[in-house]
């Protein structure tokens, strides 16, 4: 019964993504990630060899017709807030296809790397063009449209299986987010008296070598107290410098690379770019302490390895953002709160800013969804209320305005856990072995926190509560 109701919940993403959202009628930048973008992702496992540069090669000389019937396809449908981003994106974009292309013709025979130069003045040419197109085309565009409050509720019904209104989730992060902001501040206090902490590690070699040592001191951490077993088929999560190829198409989105179903006896990894001026949020936070980064993107990375082997199918290939993100998040307070960080006063207060923005993605999502925020209001409210720096909080007002039912995930998740955790022990008598506990919600982290908790405790009521929630499927746009 969970594995049918997955494939429903399947079905309904593809109406959601093809009909409702429709980015390839709407959102040049879908058609940036369709081409250069494709390249990228072949980019990010690690050391590429000919044969993956022959296909970078190939993926390079399709570019032009992609883009060909991008320009059809957006004819007509095409939003002006979209459209600004994806000019925005490919500002330069030929000077940067030439100087990732060049970095990796070093690694490619004198042939290969002849038809790689030639096909990258192809694919940066047509980029370029396209984004002329896009630039003088923007001023006939409508505005961006939000998907309203009906379209929203039967997304979280049918497609994310949640038992919550907006209003409800928009509630349930307001009051993360008093909590967020109230804990930062008792930390900061319980800090003010502590010896300045170093300030981030700006060597990619030297942060990357840390990385690997605090990596193993988190997995044992987990085994020492109980938290999450390591088992030994279970490889490593790393960070490794940005290589010069991938440098240039940095823009382009997240540089890891976390494996795949097919690929879960390989590490995964996370790289390190140079900065030289102000280092963005995230990345500043992994260069004073790794584990910052490991306790998330590293949890992602133990999770999706240990669901990929799953023996059902289709627990091994179903999507969904709100549990993966939602463990993650949980996993950054219950190392916190198991006392990882107790050596780490700075970091402790970045955990809790952590904490305070996914809140307030919550409102960013939802608003955005219900037309109350635009772009550029989402993105200056990110960047004073967090704090975080402009670039970073731009990047996430426009991806959670282009992918409506992202932004709450994570603290929709994390509140899902942490109630199936609190009712596992109310019926336990609290003798919850944690450890059971985690390795079952890790092993099932790709299926909704909704089924879980019917499997786990035979309770349907989120369930049941769906069903009472859902709308009508919205019409196709």
């Amino acid at each position: 019964m969970v594995d049918r109701r997955l494939i429903g919940s399947a079905c309904a993403r593809v109406h959601w993504e093809l009909d409702v959202l429709r980015v390839w009628q709407t959102q040049p930048a879908f058609y940036i990630h369709q081409t250069i973008g494709a390249v990228f992702e072949v980019l990010l496992v690690p050391e590429p060899d000919e044969s993956r540069i022959a296909r970078v090669v190939e993926l390079l000389e399709y570019a032009p017709s992609v883009l060909a019937d991008a320009r059809v396809n957006l004819t007509g449908s095409a939003m002006a807030e979209f459209g600004r981003v994806a000019v925005d994106q490919l500002a330069d974009i030929e000077t940067h296809v030439n100087a990732a292309m060049t970095a990796l013709a070093s690694r490619a025979g004198t042939e290969l790397a002849g038809r790689l130069a030639a096909a990258a003045a192809v694919a940066g040419g047509a980029l370029g063009e396209f984004r002329d197109w896009v630039a003088g085309s923007i001023a006939s565009w409508p505005s961006a449209r939000p998907i309203g409050r009906e379209v929203l509720q039967w997304f979280l019904a049918e497609v994310a299986l949640l038992p919550w209104t907006p209003e409800e989730i928009l509630a349930a992060g307001r009051a993360e987010l008093d909590r967020a902001i109230a804990l930062e501040l008792l930390e900061r206090n319980r800090n003010r008296d502590a010896s300045p902490e170093p300030g981030p590690q700006r060597d990619p070699v030297a942060q990357s070598a840390a990385e690997q040592v605090a990596e193993l001191g988190v997995r044992q951490f987990y085994v020492e107290r109980g938290l999450l077993g390591q088992p030994d088929t279970l490889r490593h999560y790393r960070n490794l410098p940005l290589p010069a190829y991938l440098a240039p198409l940095r823009f382009l989105g997240v540089t890891d690379d976390l494996t795949g179903p097919e690929r879960v006896d390989e590490d995964g990894v996370s790289y390190v770019p140079s900065f030289r001026g102000e280092m963005p949020y995230f990345y500043a936070a992994n260069a004073r302490d790794p584990r910052a980064g490991i306790v998330h993107e590293g949890a992602h990375y133990q999770q999706l390895a240990l669901s990929w082997r799953h023996p059902r199918l289709a627990r091994r290939h179903y999507y969904d953002s709100t549990v993966n993100e939602g463990i993650a998040f949980y996993n950054e307070e219950l190392m916190l709160a198991s006392g990882l960080f107790d050596d780490a006063p700075g970091t402790r207060e970045v955990i809790y800013n952590f904490m305070r923005l996914r809140a307030l993605r919550v409102e960013v999502d939802v608003r955005l969804a219900l037309g109350e925020l635009d772009i550029d209001s989402a993105a200056s409210y990110l960047q004073v209320v967090v704090p975080m720096d402009e670039e970073t909080a731009r990047e996430e007002a426009v991806f959670f305005a282009a992918a409506a039912g992202q932004g709450f995930t994570y603290q929709v998740g994390k509140s899902q856990i942490l109630r199936l955790l609190a009712d596992c022990a109310r019926s336990g008598a609290g003798d919850l072995d944690l450890q059971s506990f985690h390795d079952r919600l890790w092993r099932e982290g790709n299926v909704p926190i909704s089924l879980q908790r019917w499997e786990l405790l035979d309770d349907d009521s989120d369930l049941r509560r769906v069903t009472e929630l859902a709308q009508p499927p919205p019409p196709a746009s």
